[in-house]
């Protein structure tokens, strides 16, 4: 029923937020250039799987976790872009292809060793990688690996259609900081 759901609700927001998007993009073109962004990221089973966000960052940023880059690399339209949460939308596509949830586990980087092996250890990779979640809601971010882990466990555990449509109107009315990065 939620890959049901995922689908419907991707396909609809992308074919509805399509010229959101489009604004996005050619906007993002003076902005860094290059207004995609795709990184490989850690999938359901730790099957690897290319991640498509808005660029928030200058182009020439290392590919690290948001809490490890600096502020200074976010552009302007990047840090209005997170600020909104409108970097996220081209992640439909993922959701609509079946390699991410609405509604999940946030996918980590290869070289995030210990969330890995935190998240391994208490079966979270047992589901699709989501858009937001409980640790987004509730303002976890992936510098505390250990409690990552274990609130996305919980979130797992306690999943339902209830939940499911709980966290995705509390990130769409502003619930949660997002990523962060360092100052």
């Amino acid at each position: 029923m939620i890959r049901l759901l995922d689908f419907v609700f991707s396909l609809l927001g992308l074919v509805c937020g399509f010229p959101v998007l489009l604004l996005i993009y050619i906007i993002g073109l003076f902005d860094t250039g290059s207004p995609l962004f795709r990184q490989e990221r850690v999938g359901r089973h730790q099957k690897p799987f290319t991640l498509v966000k808005f660029r928030t960052m200058s182009v020439d940023t290392a590919s690290v976790a948001s809490h490890l880059a600096s502020t200074s690399s976010i552009t302007r339209l990047g840090g209005y872009l997170r600020k909104t949460k409108l970097d996220e939308l081209p992640q439909l596509w993922n959701v609509l292809k079946g390699d991410m949830s609405l509604v999940g586990p946030r996918p980590g980087l290869f070289n995030q060793t210990e969330l890995t092996q935190a998240r391994e250890t208490k079966g979270v990779f047992a589901v699709r990688p989501g858009i937001t979640g409980l640790a987004q809601i509730s303002d976890i971010d992936m510098s505390t690996p250990e409690l990552l882990a274990e609130t996305d466990a919980k979130m797992i555990n306690d999943m339902s259609i209830k939940n499911y449509f709980v966290y995705v109107i509390k990130t769409l009315t502003g619930s949660g900081l997002g990523d962060r990065v360092k100052n």
